[in-house]
C-alpha cells in the first residue's frame, strides 16, 4: 500500500534498507550465534544519525517522531530484530527523559545519545514483577540530597552496554503503583553492577542483563518528574514505544514474507515450482494480509501519537497486539513453507521464528495489552455515557 510518506521518511526507509542488505544481512547468523553485542552496526546506526531520528533537533538529533522511528525499525528487523533492539532499545530507554525531563538533564544526556556515543535501557522488570507495576521491590529512599537505590532488575534490553538506564523504584511502597518515582542512573555509579548475560531463544545479538543496585547513591537531580510519577512516566514512555516494538514484529514478519516468496519460486517439486501450488499462494496470501493490516494500524497510531492525540494508549496496546501475533503467525508460515530446510539454521527463517517470539512478551505481554484494550474501551464508553 501507499501510506503517503514524506520524503524525509521515504530517505529513512532507503537508507535503513540499505544497512540492512550491506551491513546486517552477512552478519546476523554470525551475531546469532555467538550472542556478541553488535558494536560494529551500531557504529553504522550512528555514523547514518538513526540513533538520534526520534530526538528533537535543539539536542541533536533529527527532530522525527515516533513514525520515523518505527520506519527504521521495521526496515533494519527486516533483516535482524536483535540487532535492530540496539537502536530500539535506546528509544525505549530515552523516551521517559524526552517526554519527563527537565531542561538540564536533555542537554545532558539527549545529546550524546543522538550522537550514538551512548546507548539508553529502561528498568521496570524484576523477578517478581513484570505485568505487575505494583509489586516492584527495588526502593529508593531519600538521604539528604540524594536517594539510594537498592534492588535488581531483570531482562533488560541493552543491559551492561548501555551508558544511561532510566530506573523505576518505589519511594514508598505504601501507595503501590503510585509509590513509584524514575531515575536516571549512569553506568559506572558506585553501588550499580551487573549480573549474569541472558541466553535466549531469539533476539540473541541483544544484551540482556540483570542490573544490581546495592546502597547505589543517586542526586535528586537525577529523578524525572516528581516523586511517585514512576507509573505515569513508564506508562507514557509505553505509549511511545509499544509502536516500536510493533515495528520491529512487523519487520520480522516482512522479513520472513520476502524470504518465503524467493524461496517457493526456486525450490522445485513435482517438476515445477511449489510457487505454482495454490496451497502455498494461500499461505502466502494470508501472510501479506496480515502484514499489511498491521503495517496500516501501526503507522496510523504513530501518526496519531506524532499529531499530538491526548491518549494513545488503546491504539498503541493493538498495534503492539496485532503485529507481535502477525510476527509468530508469519515466521512459522515461513518455516511450514520451507520445510525441512526452514528448520536448518542454513536458512534465516527459524531465526525470525525465534526472534519473533518475544515481541509477544516484552513492554508488556500480548493478555496486558488485552486488558489495556479491554479497560480503555469501557472507560471511553463511560465517558460517553456521562455525556448524555
Amino acid at each position: 500500500m501507499d501510506y503517503l510518506l514524506t520524503e524525509e521518511q521515504k530517505m529513512i526507509r532507503d537508507l535503513c534498507r540499505q544497512i540492512g542488505e550491506e551491513k546486517i544481512k552477512s552478519v546476523r547468523a554470525h551475531y546469532d550465534e555467538t550472542e556478541e553485542f553488535p558494536w560494529e552496526v551500531v557504529k553504522v546506526f550512528a555514523e547514518s544519525d538513526l540513533m538520534g531520528v526520534f530526538i528533537p533537533q535543539e539536542y541533536g538529533g533529527m527532530g522525527f517522531g515516533v513514525m520515523e522511528l518505527s520506519i527504521a525499525i521495521e526496515e533494519l528487523s527486516r533483516f535482524c530484530g536483535g540487532i535492530t533492539l540496539a537502536l530500539a532499545g535506546t528509544g525505549l530507554g530515552t523516551f521517559p527523559i524526552i517526554l519527563f525531563g527537565s531542561e538540564e538533564q536533555k542537554k545532558t544526556y539527549l545529546p550524546r545519545i543522538a550522537k550514538g556515543e551512548w546507548l539508553a535501557a529502561f528498568a521496570i522488570t524484576e523477578a517478581n514483577a513484570g505485568s505487575d507495576a505494583a509489586g516492584i521491590e527495588t526502593t529508593a529512599v531519600k538521604d539528604g540530597d540524594s536517594y539510594i537505590l537498592n534492588g535488581t532488575k531483570q531482562w533488560i534490553t541493552n543491559g551492561g552496554e548501555a551508558e544511561v538506564y532510566t530506573v523505576i523504584a518505589m519511594t514508598n511502597k505504601a501507595k503501590g503503583a503510585r509509590g513509584a518515582s524514575a531515575f536516571i542512573v549512569r553506568k559506572g555509579t558506585p553501588g550499580f553492577t551487573f549480573g549474569k548475560k541472558e541466553q535466549k531463544l531469539g533476539i540473541r545479538a541483544s544484551a540482556t542483563r540483570e542490573l544490581v543496585f546495592q546502597d547505589c547513591r543517586i542526586p535528586k537531580e537525577n529523578m524525572l518528574g516528581r516523586e511517585g510519577m514512576g507509573f505515569i512516566v513508564t506508562m507514557k514512555t509505553f505509549d511511545a514505544s509499544r509502536p516500536g516494538v510493533a515495528a520491529q514484529a512487523l519487520g520480522i514478519a516482512q522479513g520472513a514474507l520476502d524470504e518465503a516468496i524467493a524461496y517457493v519460486r526456486t525450490r522445485i517439486q513435482f517438476g515445477k515450482p511449489i510457487a505454482s501450488f495454490q496451497a502455498v499462494q494461500h499461505m502466502l496470501a494470508d501472510m501479506a494480509t496480515q502484514i499489511e493490516a498491521a503495517r496500516a494500524l501501526i503507522y496510523a497510531t504513530s501518526r496519531m501519537y506524532d499529531a499530538g492525540a491526548k491518549d494513545t494508549s488503546k491504539e498503541s496496546a493493538m498495534s503492539k497486539l496485532l503485529a507481535s501475533d502477525v510476527a509468530m503467525k508469519v515466521t512459522t508460515d515461513a518455516v511450514q513453507i520451507f520445510g525441512g530446510y526452514g528448520y536448518m539454521k542454513d536458512y534465516p527463517v527459524e531465526k525470525m521464528m525465534r526472534d519473533a517470539k518475544i515481541t509477544q512478551i516484552y513492554e508488556g505481554t500480548n493478555q496486558i495489552q488485552r486488558n489495556v484494550i479491554g479497560l480503555k474501551l469501557i472507560q471511553e464508553a463511560a465517558g460517553r455515557k456521562k455525556k448524555l
